[in-house]
């Protein structure tokens, strides 16, 4: 399996930045596509973010502008650039990966989540 650790949440005051990384391990895995979601308090989880393989991007409504998705193949990791930030956008931030391994009758596709990361914005 792939495992997926998160890292960059914190507090920031509104109108702040922050950075999430999510780096993918294991072994013999291709991505076909990484994603951000977020949760808060008494809200259903919500895809805030997503980046295919390719490279096209697609992002909620509510962080157009403001919110950038990126990721270094190399390292297998992907990134969260969060600028302008609102109080609105307090949440647990998880990382999902979709991703393949093995390859003719033992080809499979699945999906793993990272434990999640707080983000915190102070009006």
């Amino acid at each position: 399996q792939v495992q997926l650790v998160e890292s960059g949440g914190g507090l920031v005051q509104a109108g702040g930045s922050l950075r999430l990384s999510c780096a993918a391990s294991g072994s013999a895995f291709s991505i076909n596509a990484m994603a951000w979601y977020r949760q808060a308090p008494g809200k259903e989880r919500e895809l805030v973010a997503a980046i295919a393989s390719g490279g096209s991007t697609n992002y909620e409504d509510s962080v157009k502008g403001r919110f950038t998705i990126s990721r270094d193949n190399a390292k297998n990791t992907v990134y969260l650039q969060m600028n302008s930030l609102k109080p609105e956008d307090t949440a647990v931030y998880y990382c999902k990966g979709d991703f393949a391994m093995g390859y003719g009758l033992g080809y499979r596709v699945f999906v793993s989540w990272g434990q999640g990361t707080q983000v915190t914005v102070s009006s």
